[in-house]
């Protein structure tokens, strides 16, 4: 297969500049002024060719991915590539332009919000149809709303949406109009509308009312029980091996150039265990995208970039963070066989005694070759001012580990073996995903770096989703190197993670909050309430400083954003928060070579 010999399919539109400190935010600056402050890191753009070198219809873009979705359904998503795909079957209210990250329409037409921050009238725009055919209405807007905010649901986003047990309150107004009235004003105001995939309630108002919305649209459901209003719809399933989602002939939007989106008619999702594979697909043409690379697959790409004419590229600091996370759940039910490991893992001074221990620069130069970020925390620096440059940084230092270890109770038997109270050698495992070489190449080296304070750790390799199953609903698991990716810069994005009750609250799932949890509870909504830019980041760093204390994660790196793809593809805007290149999914289209053809029209 021929690739299209053109120039570069990114181009930088504009580059991040991140302050380092808070002082410089001025007291008045409102949240929508800190957020402009900075882009998402790496924003880039493509150069648009003229409309004649856009593929015509029935063009297909092929994705590389480790993993597939869990469910098509948003309600219960909570692993990254669910929400990848979610994102191109949903639509919500309103998006964030990827460049310029300023909160635009999206299925509104436009919205209100009044003086005092507590109502916000919405208009949708006419005409508005789901994938299936139906009419999108107000009605389906309340019914989301109603369905995202229930305690039994316990979706993500009744995080940022139910506030000091208040929720958003919701009126039809007329078919194409509501009214969102809020018990305070919040510090999200309108960008709650981009927090919410408007829902059939056709389709999903049955279920609900039965409480079994979270078990509909799992990821064997057929392509016909799914309807949304994102660009795409679910064509093909091969469970195990790959999607084909097929263009939306009933999508919103429409280009630039007053065409109907999106431009390309299928992107299919090739799911691959290992990123060998991935990259091997990638070289023999039979995949067009990957992204999330390790340092080790970039290299070898680089080098084999111009022969195939693909652009590995280096986007720069991204918003992931990669961390080592402990087990705290007391109330698991494998409580009991974890007893004895529970008690150590629920010690701060143990958690900061191993955080000592770890060469974070090391990770960053060994498994990362540079391409990454050492992090104490886990804001990275890409998050611009919510990033808190005054958090300790220390060197790894056995002795103070020693001496904390010591002040805990534990000692060293004659072999130089970690024993606790009791004279019990302390042992565990470190769980990571065997499909990221990043991830255990890293448990490996945390192996080693624990082994010098007499610990015998013992590294286990398991498939994402059975580590996803262990951590998340088992809680069968010691230690675990893990990643999350938060969806934007704003601290709203961690309140899934930093509540206690939130459902991505890994280090302790549904079990009673400990006192620092409360105070980090506290913080969380307060912050998320205060409508003082400055105040917010204040409050955000003091959750920083508590959770560097408390040590429930060790944060390790903060990988950047490597990607590689072909050079013919356009309409390309990569971003530092979600999927790095289908932010602008239905933009993209493949521009024709020097010869006039198309590289999809040859395939």
């Amino acid at each position: 297969m021929r690739r299209p010999r053109r120039s570069p399919w990114f181009r930088f539109a504009t580059a991040g500049c991140y302050p380092q400190e808070h002082a410089g935010v001025e007291e008045s600056r409102s949240v929508g002024e800190i957020l402009k402050a900075f882009i998402a890191a790496g924003a880039l753009l493509s150069l648009a060719p003229p409309a004649a070198a856009r593929e015509p219809r029935g063009a297909k873009l092929v994705v590389g991915q480790r993993g597939e979705p869990r469910s098509f359904n948003p309600v219960v998503e909570i692993d990254e590539p669910t929400r990848i795909v979610n994102s191109l079957l949903h639509s919500t209210l309103a998006r964030t332009d990827p460049v310029s990250r300023r909160l635009e329409p999206a299925l509104a037409e436009s919205w209100k919000k009044s003086g005092d921050g507590r109502r916000i009238l919405v208009r949708l725009k006419p005409g508005l149809r789901f994938s299936d055919g139906r009419p999108l209405t107000a009605a389906d807007v309340a019914f989301s709303f109603e369905v995202f905010q229930d305690e039994k649901i316990a979706a993500p986003q009744r995080e940022v949406l139910v506030l000091n047990g208040k929720s958003v309150s919701v009126r039809m107004l007329d078919d194409r109009s509501v009214a969102l009235d809020l018990a305070f004003p919040t510090a999200l105001g309108e960008r709650m509308l981009e927090a919410i995939p408007i829902l059939p309630r056709h389709r999903l108002e049955e279920p609900f009312r039965q409480g079994r919305l979270r078990q509909v649209w799992g990821n064997n459901a057929s392509p016909s029980e799914v309807a949304g209003a994102g660009p795409f719809q679910i064509g093909r399933i091969e469970p195990g091996r790959r999607l084909a989602l097929m263009r939306n002939p009933n999508y919103w939007r429409r280009g630039k150039d007053g065409r109907a989106l999106p431009y390309l008619d299928e992107i299919e999702f090739v799911f691959a265990p290992s990123e060998d594979s991935l990259v091997a697909r990638l070289l023999g043409g039979e995949i067009d995208l990957v992204a999330g690379l390790g340092s080790g697959s970039f290299a070898s790409l680089k080098k084999a970039g111009n022969a195939q004419h693909l652009s590995p590229l280096d986007l720069g600091p991204s918003l992931d963070y990669t961390f080592l996370l402990f087990n705290l759940n007391r109330s698991s039910p494998a409580a009991g066989q974890l007893k004895r490991r529970l008690e150590w893992f629920s010690d701060a001074r143990f958690r900061r005694a191993l955080s000592l221990t770890v060469d974070r620069e090391a990770i960053v130069r060994l498994v990362y070759r540079g391409h990454a970020t050492a992090l104490w925390g886990h804001v990275t620096p890409a998050r611009g001012p919510w990033f808190d440059p005054s958090l300790p940084r220390p060197a790894p230092s056995l002795t103070k580990a020693r001496r904390l270890l010591r002040d805990a109770g534990y000692g060293w038997d004659g072999g130089g073996n970690l024993v606790d109270r009791s004279g019990a050698p302390v042992e565990f495992t470190i769980a990571a995903s065997s499909s990221n070489p990043a991830y255990t190449q890293t448990a490996a080296i945390l192996q080693e770096d624990f082994k010098k304070l007499g610990i015998g750790a013992r590294t286990v390799s398991l498939e994402f989703r059975s580590l996803l199953d262990r951590v998340t609903v088992k809680k069968d698991y010691d230690l675990a190197v893990m990643a999350l990716r938060p969806g934007e810069p704003d601290p709203a994005a961690d309140m899934n993670v930093l509540l206690s009750s939130g459902k991505a609250h890994l280090w302790n799932l549904g079990g009673p909050p400990h006192d620092w949890e409360i105070e980090v509870d506290d913080l969380m909504r307060r912050q998320l309430t205060a409508t003082d830019g400055r105040k917010r980041v204040e409050l955000f760093h003091k959750v920083q400083q508590i959770l560097a204390s408390q040590a429930p994660i060790v944060s390790l790196a903060s990988p950047n954003v490597l990607i590689a793809g072909p050079r013919g593809l356009a309409g390309v805007v990569a971003i530092a928060g979600g999927h790095p290149a289908l932010s602008n999914a239905d933009s993209l289209y493949w521009v024709r070579n020097d010869a006039g053809a198309s590289d999809r029209s040859e395939r």
